[in-house]
């Protein structure tokens, strides 16, 4: 494994922060939650829209951080199959729930994702404990995230 100090690794990083969070950015401000949004039935516990953005920026930063790490570790592995895996289903729900207001289409990539992100943490729970541990919060949080779109979508 190349060593995580070396310039070549530090480029890397750079490059999955400036993608995860750039693609996951670009897509939450093109999708935006708008009126559509706001005339939905929401649960009581569903949290205010300014902690959607700092929580993601957090978590992007998170992921990004964790598919740095596998790929210098292994990049052909499952690991890294799961990591791929999860952030095109992260990267595919906000279009689907807030462009195209598919609630049950939506639940259905949400849950594949979080089952992704298990995957992920798994995989990686005995070669890299600290990748895994980075996932937890966000494996949390899209728990979260999936009983929050369910809700609304039984709700409307």
């Amino acid at each position: 494994m190349p060593r995580r100090s070396s310039p070549s690794a530090l480029v890397t990083l750079v490059l999955f922060l400036v993608v995860v969070i750039g693609v996951g950015g670009t897509i939450g401000v093109l999708t935006a939650p708008g009126a559509w949004y706001e005339s939905l039935a929401k649960p009581p516990f569903n949290p205010p829209n300014w902690l959607f953005g700092p929580v993601w920026t957090l978590l992007y930063i998170f992921i990004a951080i964790a598919g740095w790490r596998m790929t210098l570790r292994a990049p052909r592995s499952a690991a890294m199959r799961w990591w791929v895996a999860q952030m095109l289903l992260n990267w595919v729900w906000t279009p689907v729930w807030f462009a195209l207001h598919l609630l049950w289409p939506a639940f259905a990539i949400i849950i594949a994702m979080l089952a992704a992100i298990i995957g992920f943490i798994v995989t990686t729970w005995r070669e890299d404990r600290t990748s895994a541990v980075l996932f937890l919060p966000y494996a949390a949080w899209v728990g979260f995230a999936s009983l929050l779109n369910l809700s609304i979508a039984i709700l409307n």
